[in-house]
């Protein structure tokens, strides 16, 4: 784990990279880190990512208690507590709202076609959560089971959530998850999209194997 000081800077430089890449806009968007087994950082309530400071943050225990902060925080800090409660492993949150990924789930489409290999190698299956009210504890009850199994989950109607050992995982795995959706929707204006055969998902298991035994 890291340091208070060291979880504000890193949230700060990667909230600015969140708005730059179009992935949060205006005030959406949030970000945690662990700092403590039952403590984290987390982004405060009604403010973008684009002009975040290190002094812009909020301390919360993991029964949602926040302490040394004149800030409150994210309304969606529920989803980020119950993420850290089922996931000793994780030690960042990121919440946002990328569009093509978010466009798939309003008309309903099928997002995690196996189509492009790496995508299918770094994610498996990508789950697509039920909607649910943002800034509710309505959403807590459908990552709950979801995130035992999944570093990426997609929210219906709600962009999505990807988790990480560092803040720069969960960062990089919302990158590629846009991409993936980006060139997903290409493919479709294209033509029928092609999706990879039996026998190359069988080899691409046993690469996914090995890519996390290694």
């Amino acid at each position: 784990m890291i340091t208070d000081w060291e979880a504000r800077r890193k949230i700060v430089s990667f909230g600015k990279l969140l708005h730059a890449e179009g992935l949060a806009v205006a005030k959406d968007g949030n970000i945690s880190v662990r700092i403590k087994p039952d403590k984290i950082v987390i982004t405060p309530r009604d403010y973008s990512l684009a002009t975040l400071s290190d002094s812009h943050m909020a301390h919360v225990d993991l029964e949602g208690k926040v302490f040394d902060s004149n800030l409150k925080p994210s309304s969606e800090l529920p989803m980020h507590l119950e993420i850290y409660r089922q996931r000793q492993d994780v030690s960042a949150v990121i919440h946002a709202h990328p569009p093509y990924t978010t466009a798939f789930t309003l008309v309903g489409a099928n997002f995690s076609q196996p189509v492009l290999p790496e995508v299918y190698v770094i994610f498996g299956d990508i789950p697509i959560a039920p909607y649910a009210t943002p800034s509710t504890n309505e959403i807590a009850p459908f990552l709950r089971e979801l995130i035992k199994n999944h570093d990426v989950i997609v929210l219906d109607h709600h962009g999505a959530v990807t988790v990480g050992e560092s803040l720069k995982d969960a960062y990089c795995r919302m990158e590629k998850l846009e991409h993936a959706a980006k060139t997903l929707f290409i493919a479709h204006q294209l033509g029928k999209v092609k999706p990879l055969s039996a026998d190359a998902l069988k080899k691409l298991d046993e690469v996914r194997k090995n890519y996390f035994s290694s």
